[in-house]
């Protein structure tokens, strides 16, 4: 089996809980190490890895094929630039950059380079969108004609990273969590027509935007995102509405809180969700209304980085794309325009 040595940008709470459990685990990936600044941990949880001192000697590593830019979005772009120039594959995280432009000439660079660049949207495969998707699909729903994603956090505290609660071009709520809502809607149902925004601070002390509101428009269908650091008692996560019937679901996967918590992912039994948190579906089936609770899909980050591999080693489409990425960002882009001069935006 080919094996992809792959390296980290930064061993946070990102390197630590997101990448590093799930590229150790897929038989594909040899986890090589990470550029470590000032603490150095990798190598608690991973002894035989190396930890970099620069982002230089990352990059000049010959042997690293996939390099992750887990970093702050603001570096995103330049690191990202870097490596594929140095010839390297590239998975970085959400937001995927700055700007659009920005956004474009990544895309354009992995080309010139024929690198594979993927953004890491790992949402797309928590087990509550997984279940939703698979509603939608089957047309349980019919046509749908109104849906709301929330992502609603209690969170009154300011973080005590300061790049995240000073302003700056990678900063606010709307590039922090908008990109996993932005990222799921497009996935599902396309690119908007239009988008209206509402965003605002609502927390005391905050510098940056923690709330924000969405409305994209499509020809038939309204779908409004939301985003709140201050909701206690959260309000179903999903709610999809449709010619036929409607559908609610909690946000329920766990996989970030088992895994912040220590445990590792295996191949058998990560995520499923308890019978508690199977989502609600009201429709019509076979001319007989229903009304029953939903078992959940299975979540798995591994399947973002199993989709990597093959498309590195095999040729099969990247997930989560460059194309994809612009996609997310031309909507926040139009979405802070709207707020700022507080109309509709056409996308």
């Amino acid at each position: 089996m080919e094996i992809i040595k792959t390296a980290l940008c930064s061993y946070g709470l990102s390197g630590k809980v997101f990448h590093a459990p799930f590229i150790n685990l897929h038989p594909g990936f040899e986890l090589i190490g990470s550029w470590e600044r000032s603490k150095k941990l990798i190598q608690e949880d991973y002894p035989d890895v190396k930890s970099y001192s620069s982002l230089e000697a990352l990059i000049g590593d010959e042997q690293v094929e996939l390099i992750v830019v887990n970093t702050p979005t603001y570096t995103h772009y330049e690191y990202s630039k870097e490596a594929l120039i140095a010839g390297k594959h590239v998975v970085v995280e959400k937001a995927f950059t700055t700007t659009v432009t920005e956004a474009k000439e990544l895309k354009k660079l992995a080309q010139e380079k024929q690198k594979k660049l993927s953004v890491y949207q790992n949402r797309r495969w928590d087990s509550d969108f997984q279940t939703v998707k698979t509603i939608i699909q089957l047309g349980l729903l019919g046509d749908i004609i109104e849906a709301e994603f929330h992502f609603a956090r209690y969170k009154p505290t300011l973080s005590h990273k300061q790049h995240v609660e000073l302003p700056g071009p990678g900063a606010g709520i709307i590039k922090d969590l908008g990109p996993h809502l932005i990222d799921q809607a497009l996935h599902l149902f396309g690119m908007p027509n239009a988008v209206f925004a509402d965003m605002r601070i609502t927390r005391a002390g905050s510098q940056i935007d923690d709330y924000f509101e969405l409305i994209l428009y499509y020809e038939k269908l309204r779908v409004k995102l939301k985003a709140s650091f201050l909701v206690r008692e959260p309000v179903p996560s999903y709610i999809i509405h449709g010619t036929k019937g409607s559908f609610l679901k909690s946000r329920a996967d766990a996989q970030e809180d088992k895994l912040r918590a220590g445990m590792k992912p295996n191949t058998y039994d990560w995520y499923t969700e308890p019978e508690s948190e199977y989502g609600l579906l009201h429709t019509e089936k076979d001319g007989k209304v229903i009304r029953e609770k939903v078992k959940s899909s299975q979540g798995s980050y591994l399947g973002y980085y199993d989709e990597v591999y093959k498309s590195i080693v095999h040729g099969q489409p990247i997930p989560v794309t460059a194309e994809d990425g612009i996609n997310v960002m031309q909507i926040i882009e139009a979405a802070i325009k709207s707020n700022n001069e507080q109309k509709v935006i056409a996308v």
